[in-house]
């Protein structure tokens, strides 16, 4: 079995029963989209889901706009665990031409957190109707995963002091995947996401007199060219880095020389102390060229998501609950990738891993070939099929991580 069957699913997976609600759900998410910390509507639906699902806590405005809802079990004291899904959507025309496209003009739901959301809902109403488990899982639907740390926001807000946590859980569905095939690994799946900015200011004047003139054209030129060597001369030959000058703007007209240039850029990495190599190499560069070229240059560094490192454990565990309940041939090994994800936060704070979900496309349901390309595109949907296999592996992960929990006492 290299995909499931949109309808039926894996016979040993009971939340195949929902499938049919599930996707109405996420239809209805995806037709009103809402950005990050707007999720108003969002979050309404979620706690009114939970509510009537029986869920014996259900706390909205966590980090704002996130959710928090709590599910005791039935045999007895235990532990905690944490499940994770993202509600925000992204600044996108959508073009799918869907008849449950987004009725928000210039929103849309292009990166699946509409199939995450509902995914988590599933495991949320078989968790409580069944409750065959020790201890109690907290459900985590976070805002603004998409550039604004919500995972952060809820933690600064008392996430993991008002509902310890003693393992969290979350996965995203991953384009070029096997559709509903789960894989994690433990260490790093992916990247740190910094952002530089440079000023380069020189003095302008007539283009036709450029000796007259500190050109800060040239110098943002060279500076752009040096910055390449931080990858190649300032870290080991083993070590993944990316640095990468994303935006270059100076000047209006084409005869004048301005008197300054704006570079912007990005550096990803997995290790984390990474970023301080990176961030000492543009100030110490921008500096040499400033010298060079009697420019001024001031560089600005903003630390951002830290990197997704899996924990060696919860990772096993999420990699066993998958393949009880999908198959083994639907469990496999995690790829790293230089995207980034605010799960991290989370991880910093809490034992836990981060799955990817196959969501099939790009190579075929059988493919192997990995990668976000998919992903925050006007013509991206998430694919239903998968919306069981997603809720079945969150609601089997805490089941099997309370069990064990239980089981070490």
């Amino acid at each position: 079995m290299t995909a499931l069957d949109p309808i039926t699913g894996p016979p040993a997976n009971p939340l195949t029963a929902g499938h049919a609600e599930m996707i109405a759900w996420r239809h209805d998410f995806h037709r009103h989209p809402e950005l990050a910390f707007a999720e108003h509507r969002t979050a309404a639906r979620v706690a009114e889901l939970l509510r009537g699902f029986g869920v014996d806590e259900v706390t909205e405005g966590v980090g704002r706009t996130g959710v928090v809802g709590v599910i005791n079990g039935t045999q007895g004291a235990g532990a905690t665990v944490g499940l994770r899904a993202d509600m925000d959507a992204l600044p996108v025309v959508e073009a799918t031409g869907l008849d449950y496209a987004s009725t928000h003009a210039g929103v849309m739901h292009a990166c699946g957190h509409d199939g995450h959301t509902t995914m988590l809902l599933g495991a949320a109403r078989h968790l409580a109707e069944r409750r065959d488990f020790p201890g109690r899982v907290v459900l985590i639907f976070q805002p603004a995963e998409e550039g604004r740390a919500g995972a952060r926001e809820m933690l600064q807000d008392g996430l993991q002091e008002r509902w310890p946590m003693d393992s969290v859980f979350g996965l995203h569905n991953m384009p070029g995947v096997p559709a509903g095939k789960l894989v994690v690994s433990p260490g790093p799946v992916m990247a740190a996401a910094d952002r530089f900015d440079i000023t380069v200011r020189g003095q302008g004047g007539h283009a036709a007199l450029p000796e007259r003139c500190r050109d800060p054209v040239v110098a943002a030129s060279a500076l752009v060219q040096a910055l390449q060597t931080v990858r190649g001369r300032e870290v080991a030959p083993d070590a993944t880095l990316v640095l990468s000058v994303t935006r270059i703007q100076g000047g209006e007209a084409f005869n004048i020389i301005p008197d300054a240039v704006e570079l912007s850029g990005t550096v990803r990495y997995f290790d984390p102390g990474m970023g301080e190599v990176a961030e000492a190499a543009i100030g110490r560069i921008a500096q040499g060229i400033a010298a060079a070229h009697r420019v001024e240059i001031e560089t600005s560094y903003r630390r951002g998501y830290p990197p997704t490192i899996n924990h060696e454990g919860p990772a096993d565990l999420m990699a066993r609950a998958a393949a009880d309940l999908l198959g083994a041939e639907n469990s496999g090994p995690q790829p790293r990738l230089m995207v980034s994800e605010d799960f991290s936060f989370l991880l910093e704070r809490i034992p836990g891993a981060y799955a990817f979900l196959g969501n099939g496309g790009e190579g075929g349901e059988g493919g192997e070939k990995l990668g976000a390309c998919g992903l925050h595109a006007p013509t991206y949907d998430f694919n239903d099929a998968i919306l069981p296999a997603g809720a079945g592996v969150l609601a089997q992960v805490a089941r099997v991580a309370l069990e064990e929990a239980a089981g070490k006492e």
